[in-house]
C-alpha cells in the first residue's frame, strides 16, 4: 500500500469500524504482539455486511490490473469470500468461476478436496489477511496439483508489520513475503496506513483517541 490512502481504503476502514470487525484495544497477535487493533473478517455475518464487503474486494481486484480466470477460496473463511466476490464480480460484468478446498478429504460421491468449478489456467486466491504466508503456500500447492497457475492474492487488510518465523522478527511483512519469495502480486483493500489516516482524521474524539497506540505499534513493528 502507498501512503496516501486512496477514498475507497478510507471507506473500507470506516465500514469495517462500524461493523465492529475492526475493534481497538489490547489484542495478542498470532506472532505474541500486543496489537492495539484487531480485524475479525467473520465478523462481517450478515447479508448486508458480506454484500458490502464483496464489493469492495471486487472494486479493489478490478483497479490492480490482476489477470485471473477464477477464484480459489482456502477453508475456512475463504470459502465465504470467493463466492461472495464471485457473485459482485458478475454484478460488475465479470463473471468468474470459483472454487475451494475442503480441510478433509470426502471419501464418497466425487471424492477428493476441491469443490466448486474446475481449477484451471489463472487462479486468484482470495482470503481476509496474510498472516504468515503458510495459508497462501497450500493454495499454491493445491492450485499447481490441479495443473492450474496461481497468479495473484486478494485480502481486505494489509497488517504492514514485519513477520515473524518461529518466534523470531523477520525484516518483511507476510505479503511482502508473498510478493518477494512467492512471486504473486497482492492486492489489498487497505493497509495499516490507511487506518493510521482515518484515526488520525477522525472528528470523533472516541475514534481519534486509538491514533497513538496505533502509530506506535506501526513504528515499532512496521515496515
Amino acid at each position: 500500500m502507498t501512503s496516501s490512502s486512496t477514498p475507497l481504503a478510507q471507506e473500507f476502514v470506516a465500514f469495517a469500524v462500524e461493523a465492529g470487525v475492526l475493534r481497538f484495544g489490547e489484542f495478542k497477535t498470532k506472532a505474541g504482539r500486543l496489537s492495539p487493533y484487531f480485524f475479525n473478517a467473520g465478523l462481517f455475518n450478515d447479508g448486508a455486511k458480506l454484500g458490502r464487503l464483496a464489493e469492495f474486494y471486487a472494486k479493489t481486484l478490478l483497479a490492480s490490473g490482476i489477470e485471473f480466470d477464477m477464484i480459489f477460496g482456502p477453508a475456512y473463511k475463504g470459502i465465504t469470500l470467493a463466492a461472495a466476490v464471485s457473485v459482485e464480480l458478475a454484478r460488475l460484468g465479470h463473471n468468474k468461476p470459483f472454487a475451494y478446498n475442503r480441510k478433509e478429504a470426502k471419501d464418497h460421491g466425487e471424492g477428493g478436496t476441491l469443490v466448486g468449478a474446475p481449477v484451471q489456467g489463472r487462479v486468484l486466491i482470495i482470503d481476509d489477511v496474510i498472516s504468515a504466508g503458510t495459508s497462501v503456500r497450500e493454495s499454491i500447492a493445491m492450485i499447481q496439483a490441479a495443473g492450474a497457475t496461481p497468479c495473484g492474492v486478494s485480502i481486505a487488510l494489509d497488517r504492514q508489520e514485519k513477520a515473524a518465523e518461529n518466534g523470531v522478527e523477520q525484516p518483511w511483512s507476510a505479503v511482502q513475503y508473498v510478493n518477494r519469495q512467492l512471486h504473486l502480486p497482492v492486492s489489498a483493500i487497505a493497509g495499516l496506513s490507511d487506518l493510521l489516516q482515518y484515526l488520525h482524521h477522525n472528528s470523533s474524539t472516541d475514534i481519534s483517541a486509538h491514533a497513538a497506540a496505533v502509530q506506535a505499534y506501526r513504528d515499532r513493528y512496521g515496515v
